[in-house]
This record gives structure tokens, sequence and C-alpha cells, in this order.
């Protein structure tokens, strides 16, 4: 079988995690290494953790690398099977940086090895109009793809990637995480599940990378449920249950609050944030805390859709989702698509909402 036969040097960071760092030609990497985009598949699970394309990006590199005198000093990151060899030459220490030779399979029906940095730049030098580039890579064995996903989020998490990727990538990661992520994870993974479980009341409602079209923002959605994880329903209900299926029993709670706005608001349902504030982002984080303040009210159980609806329905007359105008007091009154997402909206909304409720 062929194969493509590279000088590299090869280093331990850690038991078990060797990487290494060797120069090849951009034009050969699409031989042995393919973009693995995120995507899901037909029953609603995700594969994959690269963004989408973007076409003006690479069309910025491919003229550049086409250029007099081009220059990509910065490596490339490659994840490869456990078919990519490393041999050492003889006679070197066991604990320290290596010498050798990298042995990648070609010709392969499956590739043996995925991009996990670089995506756009080696795009833009398989296009250019240039006989080789060579450029640097550095390159590890990953175990399976949720390792592929941990190192991608690493390297692209202080870079200009989207957040709704990341936070859609977040579930599929078990490894450590920075802390601002690692807070982020449990309510990614409620939002998973919202929104790509069917029979779900917001199946696909949810706008994520992988479903541009949903009409409720993905941040929004993390917004009500890190609050509710810090000091409502979520939290009570995460201190007081088995970790065993306690993520599975959030989901039921939240299945049934959101069945219970959907019914209530049947008729604007289906209105874009720009039609209605219910699923725009000050609505949403307004109707969490809504949701904690029912949930606390009827503290003898766990709130079912029924009774969602029946606190609901008695604030229905006081919202003003689609038209009116909010009366947050004296002198402050908004039309009720003047109310933004920003925090002095989010808050104004929020406390009008709670008083209300709390006064009846």
């Amino acid at each position: 079988m062929p194969q493509l036969e590279i000088p590299a040097l090869a280093m331990s960071q850690s038991p078990g995690r060797q990487i290494f760092a060797f120069g090849v030609d951009g034009k050969m990497v699409p031989h042995f290494a393919q973009v693995f985009q995120a995507s899901r598949d037909g029953a609603g699970s995700l594969s994959g953790y690269q963004r989408h394309q973007v076409r003006k990006h690479i069309d910025e590199i491919r003229l550049y690398v086409e250029s007099e005198r081009p220059m990509i000093p910065n490596a490339v990151v490659l994840a490869f099977s456990d078919e990519v060899r490393f041999e050492p030459l003889a006679g070197q220490a066991e604990d320290g940086t290596r010498m050798g030779t990298l042995r990648i399979p070609l010709g392969q029906e499956q590739p043996v090895g995925w991009i996990v940095d670089g995506q756009q730049r080696l795009t833009a030098i398989s296009e250019a109009d240039v006989a080789h580039f060579p450029l640097f890579a550095v390159g590890f064995i990953a175990a399976d793809e949720g390792e592929q996903r941990e190192q991608f989020i690493l390297v692209n998490n202080t870079r200009p990637l989207p957040k709704s990727l990341i936070y859609e990538l977040l579930p599929g990661v078990d490894a450590a995480l920075p802390p601002a992520l690692a807070r982020r994870r449990l309510p990614t993974v409620l939002v998973d599940v919202l929104n790509n479980t069917p029979g779900s009341p917001l199946y696909h409602v949810v706008k994520q990378h992988t479903n541009p079209s949903g009409r409720l923002r993905d941040n929004s959605l993390i917004k009500m449920l890190e609050n509710s994880l810090t000091d409502g329903m979520l939290y009570r209900y995460r201190v007081t249950t088995p970790e065993e299926g306690r993520v599975e029993g959030m989901a039921r709670l939240l299945f049934e609050f959101w069945g219970a706005v959907r019914e209530v608001w049947k008729e604007i349902w289906e209105l874009p944030p720009r039609r209605s504030r219910l699923l725009h982002g000050a609505g949403v984080v307004s109707l969490g805390y809504l949701m904690d303040a029912i949930a606390d009210r009827h503290r003898e159980g766990w709130p079912d859709q029924t009774l969602f609806e029946v606190e609901l329905r008695r604030m229905k007359p006081h919202c003003r989702w689609t038209e009116g105008y909010w009366d947050f007091g004296p002198e402050t009154k908004l039309r009720w698509n003047e109310v933004q997402n920003t925090s002095k909206d989010v808050d104004l909304l929020t406390n009008h909402l709670s008083r209300i409720y709390l006064r009846m």
C-alpha cells in the first residue's frame, strides 16, 4: 500500500499523548486528511465539529498564496487514526524529543487524518495556482471523534469561532475544559436535548450552527437555563435528585414548561422575534424567571404542563409580546417591539412580570 514518509519530530507532553511536528506540502494534505464538518444525521445525532467554509476568507488566502513572496508560519493541526505510525531513529532517549519518520498511508477508502485547525488555509492552498506550497503541521493520534472535538474546541476557543458552533459541540466533550466553557456544558446539553428530541416543544426551534433556520437563539436559551441552574427550579432539581438520570429529569421539566408556553401562546408561537417578543432574547430570559417563580410557589412537587398552563394563562393578559405597550412604571412605557435584548430591557421585563406574578 502506498504511503507518505515524512521526517518528523515526536514529543510526549503527557502519558499516552504524543504529538508530531513536520513539514508537508499543503497540496498533499487532502490525499490523506479531510474536513469533518459539524452536521446532524437523520436521527438528530451530532457528528463532526468543523465550521462551514468561509468563501471570502479562502479566496483572500488563495490570492496571498499565489502572490510573489507568501509565508504562512502558523502550523495546521491534524488528527490521525492509529494507522499512522511514527518510527524513531535508533539510539535516542525514550523520554525526550525524538527524530524519525512519520508513515501516513495513502489511497485508503476512509481518510487516516482529519483537519482540526487550518481548514481555510488548506482549502486555499489546494485551490491556489501553484505547483506546491510547503507548510508546518502538528499532528496527534486521536482515539475517537470526542478527542478530535476536544482539541478543536481548545484550539479555536481563543479565535473568532462562531459561539453557536462551540455551544453545539460542548455536549460531546467530557474532557476538562476552561472554567467559562465548563460552566456552559450542562446548559448546552439541555439545549441539545430540547432542540433535537422529536416530541420536544422546542424541536428544531433553536437556532444552532446545524439549524440556522431556528427562530430562538441558542445563547438566549442558554442564559435562561444558566439562571435557573444557578438558583431556580433546575438548581433545586439538581441538588435534590440522584446524578443518574438528572439530565433527563431536567429535560422533562423543560418539556413541560415550554409545552405550556407553546399552548398558551399558540397563536404567536410560530412568529420570528422581529414579529413577536415571545421567543426573543428578552422574552425567553424573562419567561425563565417566571418558570422558576411558578416552581417555587408549588414546591410540594414538580410542575407539569397543566399546572404551568394554568399559571401562564393568568399572566397572559399582562403580556405584550406582539402589540401594545409594556407599562414598566412611571414614565417607563415601551412599545412591544422597543424591548431589546439588552441587560436593561431584560431586567425591566423580568422584574415587571415577576412583580405581577408575585402579587397574584
